[in-house]
């Protein structure tokens, strides 16, 4: 055994103070062995030591919530007996170090998150973030991400069905990958991870243990320098078609009564999936890890625990039904291997992880000690500082309106996505009802009328202009698509990527945007269910914008009654839903047209997010849907208002006439401002629906008619769609086909 000096300590991410506990709770020096374990389970990663101080300040409970944050996925019930299963979780880190691996097991990750709980993975989604495209890396990063989700996903034979993906010079160095899956189960058939039962056996099942990943969970607690690159070993490799006979064994033992317990083993691996297993069921665990199946010689009790070779899951079966269950496993040609027992307390509670090999202890770990002592950080927090309200008169108009309008639907960022998502198989399964590309994916709850909307968004240079804003306008968007599919809006999964908490500013802009989250959940009865932290998101002391990334989940109950973004037929009424005020501060025309970055005080706040006006404008907007009174919706918010009109078009292949407003308004605020809680909807009868808006106290106005085969605004601007489309579509591909993409 090596001696563990200082340096060793601190190697392993361990603080003096936190070693200095570390000795006390253990009564003695650890081994090697001990003090691995010790890492990965305090590491940020793990145990959210500078997180979880707030949040626990977020909602989480509503009365279709079945199970909020602490399992593998958050819950909700959709009814007829069935439950949805969520969650988003990040795989940052790995991906930039190695970008096809990296995706690839973060999408695997996330589905047995899902599975683990009984639930079918029934579709993926995908949000992502990269630096800028001039940056020499990231063609080579956005061609083996999108590689390594659409192979992935595809083997596994689940849907990617939506997300977003984004350029911006702060992930040149750290680029976010947030993968999000959503499961249906049983509602009386949900399984959850903590152990029961003294003398029942521990049992592992899936691929065989390597070397790959060892560290995975304390390098993703670090922030990026100069020596990343050597961390290739920390990346973990998948194996998709090892993870779908996983997955039909798991769901086909899940049919029996076997199964007291299961966990997948992500992050820190055998240790994390042990620990929190027996810690949640206030038990020990007798582990023999010569029993554990390997893939590599001489593999030390060390490297085993930390391992994170993935497509692995860590049961408790009900004794008896040992046999039964390997007869499955082996059937779907899986490893399985009794490794434990569940064991007694000592006689002051406790629960020991005992772990043998080669007939000797190799280590003796109290489980709560270790698991319940995690550091929790209060750590110090400068709020970001308000800036000033950009008025629309101050704000430089564009020398042509068209010509911004192409700038904006024909950039890096307001381009269509259609590159990537067409490699991903979106169609599988054969319930997606509404493809990528719209506000929301809809995915039919197979053999019902029923589907469910999901969606996934943030704004991350509103969140670094104002966290609290910007918290609230991630919330409150995927609120709004969800709304604009017809669909109710249930719950959330988050996905907090950012830089640094050490450093006061960046612990700010955290505690800001889980304010702004918190007070939109309450007031959207949109309750966070699931969700994942990643922080020191940073290379070389540069953090990356903060994202905190919202997943939202929605339930319409009959899908013939949702619409789409794109207009349905000639001569229907558009109708603007919302006020526009032409808010350009943080706007889309600000950082594209302009040239501004958004990081200047100069480029002024973010719209403001008035969370009782979205409730009741997207209420508002729902029934006019479900009533078909609305025969398309699409949400406004990158680009605003003339942007959202060439996207219904180019969802359609129809056009529209554009009446000017009479306002006091500037002509470039009112066609690109970004004022919050608005909607464009479609209708063959304008009349009335305005009166239903006006009773409602609603703001409605009639800006136009579908048409034609261009966008007219006005007499003096006009673009064809033909037009529009070659500018929307090209920019992706004519980037990817440079020879550096691969």
């Amino acid at each position: 055994m090596s001696e563990i000096t200082p340096e060793v300590v601190a190697e392993h991410g361990l603080s003096e103070d936190e070693w200095q506990q570390v000795l006390k709770i253990m009564g003695r020096e650890p081994n090697m062995t001990e003090l691995g374990i010790f890492s990965v389970m305090w590491s940020e990663h793990c145990s959210y030591k500078s997180s979880k101080k707030w949040l626990k300040t977020l909602p989480t409970e509503a009365p279709w919530v079945i199970c909020g944050p602490g399992e593998n996925a958050g819950i909700i019930d959709i009814g007829d007996g069935q439950a949805a299963i969520f969650k988003m979780e990040s795989h940052n880190h790995p991906s930039y170090i190695e970008p096809y691996q990296g995706a690839a097991t973060g999408v695997g990750g996330i589905m047995r998150d899902v599975f683990t709980m009984g639930a079918r993975p029934i579709a993926n989604l995908n949000a992502l973030r990269f630096g800028r495209p001039t940056h020499e890396k990231t063609r080579h990063l956005v061609a083996g991400v999108v590689e390594g989700i659409g192979g992935y996903g595809n083997c596994m034979g689940v849907p990617t069905v939506g997300g977003e993906c984004e350029f911006n010079k702060s992930y040149d160095g750290n680029i976010l990958v947030n993968a999000m899956t959503v499961g249906l189960a049983d509602a009386d058939n949900i399984f959850y991870s903590a152990a029961a039962g003294i003398g029942k056996p521990v049992v592992y099942v899936g691929s065989k243990t390597g070397r790959d990943g060892i560290h995975g969970a304390t390098m993703a607690s670090t922030e990026f320098t100069e020596a990343t690159e050597e961390k290739r070993p920390t990346v973990q490799v998948g194996d998709p078609f090892t993870e779908k006979l996983l997955l039909e064994a798991c769901l086909e033992l899940m049919a029996t009564d076997a199964i007291v317990a299961i966990q997948d083993m992500g992050a820190a691996g055998l240790t994390s999936s042990s620990f929190e297993m027996a810690s949640k069921g206030g038990v020990g665990i007798d582990m023999n890890l010569d029993a554990v199946p390997q893939r590599e010689e001489n593999m030390t009790a060390y490297e085993m625990m930390l391992s994170e070779s993935q497509e692995r899951m860590l049961m408790v079966l009900e004794p008896g039904k040992e046999d039964m269950a390997r007869a499955i496993f082996e059937k779907w040609e899986l490893d399985f291997a009794i490794i434990g027992t569940l064991t007694e307390p000592d006689a002051d509670g406790i629960g020991h992880m005992v772990l043998h090999q080669d007939g000797k202890v190799i280590a003796d770990l109290p489980i709560d000690p270790l698991a319940l002592a995690s550091p929790e950080y209060d750590r110090p927090w400068v709020p970001t500082p308000a800036r000033d309200v950009l008025a629309a008169a101050d704000v430089e108009a564009p020398k042509d309106l068209i010509d911004a309008l192409k700038t904006l639907i024909g950039g890096a960022n307001g381009c269509s996505k259609r590159w990537i998502w067409e490699q991903y198989d979106h169609m599988v399964m054969a319930d997606t009802v509404q493809r990528p590309g719209g506000d929301a994916a809809l995915v039919r709850v197979h053999g019902t009328k029923k589907a469910l909307a999901m969606t996934s968004d943030v704004t991350p240079r509103y969140v670094f202009a104002d966290p609290v804003q910007g918290g609230r306008q991630a919330v409150a968007e995927s609120w709004r698509n969800l709304t604009a599919t017809g669909a109710t809006p249930m719950a959330i999964t988050d996905n907090m990527n950012f830089g640094n908490p050490e450093r006061p500013e960046i612990m700010g802009q955290f505690v800001g945007a889980c304010e702004g989250i918190s007070d939109a959940c309450r007031a959207l009865d949109f309750p966070v269910v699931s969700g994942n932290v990643s922080l020191y998101n940073e290379t070389n002391g540069q953090g990356i914008l903060p994202t905190p990334t919202i997943g939202g989940v929605g339930l319409i109950d009959d899908v013939a009654k949702a619409v789409g973004a794109g207009f349905t037929q000639d001569g229907e009424a558009i109708v603007l839903i919302g006020e526009t005020l032409g808010h350009l501060g943080q706007s889309q025309y600000l950082m594209e047209v302009l040239g501004r970055d958004g990081l200047s005080m100069d480029d002024g706040a973010p719209p403001p997010v008035d969370l009782a006006l979205e409730r009741k404008n997207g209420d508002f907007v729902r029934v006019e849907i479900l009533s078909g009174a609305a025969t398309a919706c699409h949400d406004l918010s990158d680009g605003g208002l003339w942007v959202a009109l060439a996207e219904m078009a180019l969802a359609s292949d129809i056009g529209a006439t554009i009446e000017q407003p009479g306002t006091n308004i500037p002509l470039h605020a009112w066609a690109f401002g970004e004022d919050q809680a608005r909607y464009l909807v479609t209708t063959p009868n304008s009349q009335d629906l305005i009166q239903r808006a006006e009773k409602a106290g609603v703001i409605a106005a009639v800006i136009g008619t579908t048409g034609g085969q261009e966008l007219t605004f006005g007499p003096e601007h006009a673009i064809s769609l033909a037009e529009l489309r070659s500018t929307h579509e090209d920019w992706l591909p004519e980037f990817m086909s440079h020879p550096d993409a691969h």
